[in-house]
C-alpha cells in the first residue's frame, strides 16, 4: 500500500505554564528540532514501529493498553485515527525525530500529531488543525494517562518554526505574534531529564482539581489574584497553586502587549516573574534549574524561565542577537551539564 510522510515542530513554551488546563493563556512557539512520522497501513491490526531515536524495531498491536512505553504515543494515534475513521487497521510507522526526549519540548506531542495528520492525508480528510489537537489530547489523557491540558498538542499541529501563538485554551482562539526584533529566544536543556508519567505533574494537577473545587470555579486562571491571597480558607499549598495559575495567565496577556509594543524589557520581567512563580508558588523548579535562570540572566539575558511541565527540562532566554554568542559561552561554561538545544528569532 501507499505510504503518506507527515511533520511536526517541537515546541517551547515562552510563557505561561500549568495554565492550559485551568481555563488561561499560554504562549508556545515552534521549534526548528522536529518529527517525521511514514505511515503504511496495513490489513491486520498490528502496529509495527521503527524508530531512530531509540534505534530498535517495536511490535504491538491497536488493542495494547498503554504500558508506559516509548511507543504508547504511536500506538494511542493510530487507535484514535481508527476511531475517527482515518484508518481501518494497524499500521507500519517509520519515525525520525531531532526532538529530546525529556526535554519539555512536546516529544510526544509532536508524535501524536504528526501520525494523526499522516492519517488524514491517508484518508483524504478535511479534519482541521484544531480537529486533529484535540484528537491528539484525547490520546495522551484517555489512552496514556497522563491529564494533559491542550497547549502541546495547538502548538506542534498549528505554528511554523520561528512563529509564536497567543493561544485561549478556553475557547481555543489564538493569534500569531511576532518576535522581538534583534533577540532570540535561546533554549536551553537543564541536563535534568524529566517524564510527565512520573507523577509530579499529576500532584499538580489534582492540586488545581482542588483549588477548582475549593474556589467554585473551572477557570481558576481567571480568578482575582488578591482575593485568592486573601482567602484563609483553603490550605496554603492550594492557595498557592491557584495563584501562580491565576497571575500566570495576566503576566501571558501582558507578554503580548509587551511584544505588540516592541517592549523588551517588560518581556523580560514577566518571564523572570514567571519563574519566580513556578518556584515558589507551583513548585515545579529544581535547584540546578534556578541557578541556571539566575546566571543566565546575570550573564545578561533580558529574561529567562524554567519551560515545560517541570521538575527538569528546559529553560528559555530572551537574549539580544549582538551579545548572543558570548552569553552562551559563558552560560555552558559555569553550566557544563546544560546544552544548548534550539533559538527562535524573528523571521527576517
Amino acid at each position: 500500500m501507499d505510504s503518506v510522510r507527515a511533520v511536526s515542530p517541537g515546541r517551547v513554551n515562552l510563557i505561561g505554564e500549568h495554565t492550559d488546563y485551568n481555563g488561561g493563556m499560554v504562549m508556545p512557539a515552534a521549534l526548528s528540532v522536529h518529527l517525521e512520522a511514514e505511515l503504511t497501513p496495513r490489513e491486520d491490526d498490528i502496529v509495527r514501529i521503527s524508530a531512530e531515536p531509540f534505534g530498535m524495531l517495536h511490535e504491538r498491536t491497536l488493542e495494547d493498553p498503554a504500558k508506559d512505553h516509548w511507543s504508547d504515543p504511536a500506538v494511542g494515534a493510530l487507535r484514535e485515527a481508527r476511531a475517527l475513521g482515518l484508518i481501518g487497521h494497524g499500521a507500519d510507522l517509520l519515525i525520525a525525530s531531532t526532538i529530546p526526549a525529556g526535554a519539555g519540548l512536546s516529544s510526544s506531542a509532536a508524535l501524536i500529531v504528526t501520525v494523526l495528520k499522516a492519517a488524514r492525508m491517508l484518508a483524504k480528510s478535511d479534519m482541521s488543525d484544531t480537529e486533529i489537537a484535540v484528537a491528539a489530547r484525547r490520546v495522551e489523557t484517555d489512552y496514556i494517562g497522563v491529564p494533559v491540558g491542550i497547549m502541546d498538542q495547538m502548538a506542534v499541529a498549528i505554528a511554523q518554526p520561528g512563529e509564536a501563538i497567543a493561544l485561549d485554551t478556553a475557547t481555543l482562539d489564538y493569534e500569531l505574534v511576532t518576535l522581538p526584533k534583534g533577540y532570540s529566544i535561546e533554549v536551553i536543556h537543564s541536563g535534568v531529564t524529566r517524564q510527565l508519567s512520573d507523577g509530579r505533574y499529576k500532584e499538580r494537577k489534582e492540586e488545581c482539581d482542588a483549588a477548582r473545587i475549593a474556589f467554585g470555579r473551572d477557570d481558576i486562571c481567571t480568578l482575582n489574584p488578591a482575593k485568592i491571597a486573601e482567602n484563609t480558607e483553603v490550605s496554603d499549598v492550594i492557595r498557592r497553586r491557584a495563584l501562580h495559575c491565576a497571575t500566570e495567565h495576566r503576566r501571558v496577556k501582558a507578554a503580548v502587549d509587551a511584544l505588540a509594543g516592541g517592549d523588551i524589557a517588560t518581556l523580560g520581567a514577566l518571564m523572570i516573574a514567571s519563574h519566580t512563580s513556578m518556584r515558589d508558588d507551583f513548585e515545579m523548579s529544581v535547584p540546578l534549574i534556578d541557578a541556571l535562570v539566575d546566571d543566565a540572566v546575570a550573564l545578561g539575558a533580558v529574561g529567562a524561565r524554567l519551560t515545560g511541565g517541570g521538575f527538569g527540562g528546559c529553560i528559555v532566554a530572551c537574549v539580544a542577537e549582538d551579545q548572543r554568542d558570548g552569553w552562551l559561552e559563558g552560560l555552558l561554561v559555569k553550566h557544563p551539564e546544560a546544552r544548548f538545544i534550539d533559538r527562535i528569532a524573528r523571521a527576517t
